[in-house]
């Protein structure tokens, strides 16, 4: 088995369970088709005719472009020729938010959105989806760049769910949850800070559901965006619970809530 000296662990979990695409020509086209692509890659010191007409229609798609090391592409590819340029596609469809928004009113359901601030473990996003089905989330938003997408390692992970709940990738998170307000969907945010103990707070209306990243939380901006934010009790020694873990406490709140048990 090859060593693996320039893909950190994640990079290896995704190229190992995923499909990805290389050279200049097949990349190209599939940015033209309209592919779901999660990043492309493009080595340093590519030719910059090359480099120069992927970028451009990269960010005409908004797809993520990554400059990184050669040898990172020389080890994903496995000896293909990927001329300095590998996209990583994805294992499956994203959907759009308004297809999630219109899951909730088929169902004649206030709208239960999870909304991912830059989750990039892709067994943590696997895990939330699983979570997800369980307590009916009509979706899931992520935002394209500092985010897992949806590869054959969060599918696993997912334990099926995956095929049931959508999940929508949107350019602008903050944009996307001015948008959800609009809507008359609060947007509840996780936070240490938070004023209201999770058990305390109104989660039975209209809601999105804001997790943050494993290390930093939810990011400055998205936190000014929530209507409010809520925090998780902490009696041990730990000071912080692994992000799919508080999305399972507060998506079971919000199902507990919208089905209490009759007396």
């Amino acid at each position: 088995m090859k060593p693996w000296p320039v893909l950190n662990r994640i990079e290896r979990e995704e190229f190992i369970m995923s499909e990805y695409i290389v050279g200049k020509n097949p990349v190209i086209e599939a940015i033209r088709s309209g592919r779901s692509i999660n990043k492309i890659w493009i080595a340093e010191g590519s030719q910059k005719g090359v480099s120069g007409q992927v970028m451009a229609l990269a960010k005409e798609a908004g797809v993520t472009v990554q400059i990184v090391p050669r040898k990172k592409l020389d080890q994903a590819a496995e000896g293909e020729s990927h001329q300095g340029v590998l996209a990583y596609i994805a294992a499956y469809d994203y959907a759009e938010l308004e297809d999630i928004l219109a899951r909730a009113e088929q169902k004649g359901e206030s709208p239960f959105l999870v909304i991912l601030d830059e989750i990039e473990d892709p067994h943590n996003l696997g895990s939330i989806l699983r979570t997800a089905d369980a307590t009916g989330v009509h979706g899931v938003i992520i935002p394209k760049r500092r985010s897992a997408g949806l590869t054959s390692t969060v599918a696993k992970s997912s334990a099926g769910a995956i095929e049931y709940v959508p999940v929508a990738r949107v350019t602008n998170l903050a944009r996307t949850i001015d948008d959800l307000k609009e809507r008359n969907i609060w947007v509840v945010g996780t936070d240490a800070s938070g004023k209201e103990e999770f058990r305390e707070a109104r989660l039975d209306m209209g809601i999105a559901l804001v997790i943050g990243s494993e290390g930093k939380g939810m990011s400055r901006l998205i936190r000014e965006k929530c209507d409010f934010t809520v925090n998780l009790p902490m009696v041990g020694n730990v000071t912080s619970l692994n992000a799919s873990v508080a999305g399972a406490l507060l998506m079971y709140e919000v199902y507990r809530q919208r089905h209490p048990l009759s007396k």
